[in-house]
């Protein structure tokens, strides 16, 4: 998001992207998880800030122009109750990002056909881009809701695509519950996301993953 200092309407876009992002990650999950019976029907679904804002993950959008948000526990989640209904949970954040994502993306096309392109990469997006206000603003929230969702699905504590993993999974074997001691007890996985938002290649290590991932499902020429 620093990167896109130099364009500050493309900085104000991306940041309300991710504010949005978390804020629809809480509200997919305790929506789910209430509706599936995982949850008190008496809790309140909206976004609460010391429970859904990871503080690295912020750093982490600040740095890279894309974060997470503060992790799920497996423990938070019932497994007896359906461990399927347990994945849904974990899925329904990234989810509904990637899919409002894909909608703004679209909208992007259609209310501007004619603009090219086929030089921007996703990750030129996250990182800053210039044009008329409007359409810098759809286009960047597009790309930022869509690259929020797409990197929580990966499979590492504290994303809740490791919720996903588990839960989906019938035993989950001693690798699993190796990978939580450390990268979940330990926060290994946290150094591990904010080393890949640290060190270039050029451009942060994570940008470019996710940038990977955008690709699967953005193809603009």
């Amino acid at each position: 998001m620093l990167f896109a200092l130099g364009t500050p309407v493309a900085f104000v876009a991306l940041l309300l992207a991710f504010l949005l992002a978390l804020c629809l990650r809480a509200i997919a999950i305790r929506l789910t998880a209430r509706t599936l019976g995982l949850a008190d029907r008496r809790e309140s679904i909206g976004p609460r800030l010391k429970e859904d804002v990871d503080p690295f993950g912020a750093v982490g959008a600040a740095i890279s122009g894309v974060g997470w948000g503060k992790m799920l526990s497996v423990d938070e989640i019932p497994r007896h109750r359906g461990r399927f209904r347990a994945a849904l949970v974990f899925l329904a954040g990234p989810l509904v990002n990637i899919v409002l994502g894909e909608i703004l993306v679209v909208t992007y096309a259609v209310a501007f056909p004619g603009t090219d392109l086929s030089y921007l990469s996703p990750a030129g997006v996250l990182l800053g881009v210039g044009g008329p206000a409007g359409q810098v603003v759809l286009l960047s929230l597009g790309v930022g809701l869509l690259s929020f969702g797409l990197l929580a699905l990966i499979p590492i504590p504290p994303l809740d695509g490791f919720g996903v993993m588990y839960h989906a999974l019938r035993r989950p074997g001693a690798g699993i519950q190796w990978m939580r001691l450390w990268f979940e007890d330990k926060n290994i996985g946290v150094v591990i996301l904010l080393a890949c938002c640290l060190f270039p290649l050029p451009g942060p290590i994570l940008l470019h993953i996710v940038d990977a991932l955008d690709s699967l499902l953005l193809f603009w020429t």
